[in-house]
């Protein structure tokens, strides 16, 4: 069957906007994707990455993961690489002007995108372009009067601009070429809709206007939310909680190991694990649905599975789950438990427990080793350690940190 006769319009207007910020507009989108399904004419969605160089997290592919659904329905997908936009720097969300890339960061971090991304997106059915390929033939002359088609007092609308000027933060003249390039990528690639991160709006809304100016249908804005870390919570019948973020630890990696993945998913809270499956699955709506009328820790080893199986296959994910069974609901030991040795120091009797978790890479730093113990979230030997300056003498110890990591440590 052909993908674009698979599902209907609404179906699909249904699938691509759920979890959605912005729509600008949903009747719009219907609308294109109506035309789309009478004339079997996939839809143009694009969404520009500035390559940053990212070590990728869940919360990193949202927006993947809804360029995804774009495309398992049959449309085009563009995963534009924004290499010239990245030589004059994204002022989104900045309070002061961000550096410019060289060009040689900017090519080398362009591969590890194009690396990282087809862990998502299916390559076959990706187009890759770059927008250097448009923006630098344009030349002054160009640039100039792209300029022209663009009010100041529009641009200085956008909020953190407005926050800038307000308190008298310098605004370099070439942060206010982003917007304009970033819209004129629309233009040249005759985009049908671009995806973004809520914070993106007002950059994917001048697009939308030049369109205009240029002649060419505007674009439908599509914004999704920045996902929240794993230790989020049900307030008040609504998420509460930061962003997932490496620096605050709330994060899965995609790049983590099968175990950590798997058992950092299974520890979110059900109302959380629906938030997840709205942004993350690849399940329709009406399996996730169903998934509903089940029991909730069954629905969260289906979404602990899918994400374990989509970046590291299915045998890695089924291992992951035995292992989580067998520690987790049976009380058992891994299979596998890492051995270390650690050397006491000249003259000492013993080492300090928080240095020794510190040293073998169980916490970041010896004050977050304290902090895990004062927590209750350390055992040695099985029984929980409750004291931040607990010593241990030489002698094999069996450590646990958290619910997931088990080091043999001797101490010599």
């Amino acid at each position: 069957m052909n993908p674009l006769r698979k599902a209907t319009p609404e179906e699909q207007l249904a699938e691509v906007t759920r979890g959605a910020v912005d729509v600008h507009t949903r009747e719009d989108l219907l609308r294109r994707l109506q035309g789309s399904y009478q004339k079997q004419a996939p839809l143009r969605v694009k969404m520009g990455f500035d390559p940053t160089a990212p070590d990728l997290h869940l919360g990193h592919t949202v927006p993947l993961e809804r360029m995804r659904r774009f495309q398992d329905l049959g449309h085009t997908v563009i995963f534009l690489i924004g290499d010239f936009t990245a030589m004059i720097g994204d002022p989104t969300g900045r309070n002061t002007t961000r550096p410019p890339l060289s060009g040689e960061q900017i090519a080398a971090n362009a591969e590890t995108y194009k690396r990282q991304v087809f862990k998502i997106l299916d390559r076959d059915r990706t187009e890759i372009r770059f927008n250097s390929e448009w923006l630098a033939p344009l030349g002054s002359a160009g640039m100039i009067k792209l300029a022209a088609r663009y009010t100041l007092a529009r641009m200085l609308e956008r909020e953190d601009f407005k926050k800038r000027w307000q308190s008298e933060t310098p605004i370099a003249l070439h942060e206010l070429l982003y917007p304009l390039a970033q819209g004129y990528d629309s233009v040249a690639l005759k985009a049908d809709v671009e995806l973004g991160s809520s914070d993106q709006l007002f950059n994917l809304l001048v697009g939308r206007q030049l369109q205009k100016e240029y002649g060419q249908v505007p674009q439908v804005c599509l914004t999704g939310p920045l996902l929240e870390g794993i230790d989020a919570r049900e307030v008040d019948g609504k998420i509460a909680g930061e962003k997932m973020s490496k620096s605050l630890g709330n994060y899965v990696g995609i790049d983590e190991s099968p175990q950590e993945q798997y058992g950092k998913l299974m520890s979110i809270s059900d109302a959380l694990m629906w938030r997840y499956f709205e942004l993350l699955s690849r399940r329709s709506i009406a399996e996730i649905a169903e998934l509903r009328r089940g029991h909730p820790k069954a629905a969260k080893m289906s979404l602990a599975r899918e994400i374990v199986e989509r970046y590291h296959g299915a045998d890695a994910a089924r291992v992951a789950e035995e292992q989580f069974e067998q520690v987790h609901a049976r009380r058992e030991l891994p299979d596998e438990i890492e051995e270390r040795s650690l050397e006491r120091e000249p003259g000492a009797a013993d080492v300090p427990l928080a240095k020794t978790l510190a040293q073998l890479g169980l916490a970041s730093s010896g004050s977050e080793a304290r902090r895990l113990i004062a927590q209750g979230g350390v055992s040695v030997e099985g029984t929980r350690a409750s004291d931040p300056n607990a010593r241990l003498a030489p002698g094999v110890y069996l450590l646990k940190v958290g619910k997931r990591k088990f080091t043999r440590v001797t101490v010599k």
